[in-house]
């Protein structure tokens, strides 16, 4: 890759032996862990309530993460929805929004996209020699930080060591399912929470909260369960803390 704190005190001194932000990954999920149905739509799933927790979650975070899929099908805006939230951090001297970062294989981002336009917000892309030479020139022009890997696919741990040098100490992950899986895979996550919601989407090719290659079960990805939500709209709010 090219290279161009006002948080909890263990996220501080996580950052100070890791080189990394501290990871976490949040999902939205129907009770037989789907995040979209098979139509692959955007089908709504948070309550309003969760939709708010949402919100909290993404004004404590420094940088807001998301794979190719979720950045080029769903088009996110990225940004701190509630206003309160977004003058509390201009008061704790920050952005109103954290940084936008997409993690992006052929980055096809169009010029007027809610990813790029609503904001205000500092953008980082991590993408590869895939990405068209125009297209990388637009993406300058629009003052996009661009950090291009050599190799066919954009080398994660590399991306989150960037991150941490441009002062990121917690990034929230919003998706999709490979960048999950992969960010797991790779032993990058710290922490997991899912809100599983009373509804049933079914469907084969429906997504999955993580997706890619899969593992076997001997290889399975060990997390311990530390806490448990019960909710007033038929929901529950799950939060695991990956194992070392």
């Amino acid at each position: 890759l090219r290279k161009k704190n006002h948080h909890f005190f263990n996220v501080r001194i996580y950052n100070c032996i890791m080189n990394r932000p501290f990871v976490f990954i949040n999902v939205a999920m129907t009770a037989d862990g789907k995040i979209d149905t098979f139509e692959r739509k955007g089908a709504a799933i948070s309550s309003p309530r969760d939709k708010e927790r949402v919100d909290q979650l993404r004004a404590s975070a420094d940088a807001l993460m998301v794979g190719g899929k979720t950045l080029l099908g769903d088009d996110p805006k990225l940004t701190v929805k509630s206003k309160a939230l977004r003058a509390e951090r201009v008061a704790r001297g920050l952005s109103p929004n954290p940084i936008k970062v997409g993690v992006v294989t052929e980055a096809k981002i169009k010029a007027d996209s809610q990813f790029l336009t609503t904001g205000p917000a500092k953008i980082v892309i991590f993408t590869t020699r895939r990405t068209s030479k125009e297209q990388l020139s637009l993406l300058k022009a629009r003052h996009v930080d661009v950090y291009v890997s050599e190799t066919g696919r954009v080398d994660l741990p590399s991306a989150l060591a960037v991150l941490k040098e441009m002062g990121v100490t917690r990034l929230m992950v919003e998706g999709g399912a490979t960048l999950n899986f992969e960010l797991m895979r790779l032993g990058l996550v710290d922490e997991l929470t899912a809100y599983v919601a009373p509804m049933v989407f079914g469907g084969a090719s429906a997504p999955t909260m993580a997706a890619g290659s899969g593992l076997e079960r001997n290889e399975a990805l060990p997390a311990k369960l530390i806490d448990v939500e019960k909710w007033d709209d038929g929901g529950v709010l799950l939060k695991y803390h990956f194992m070392r």
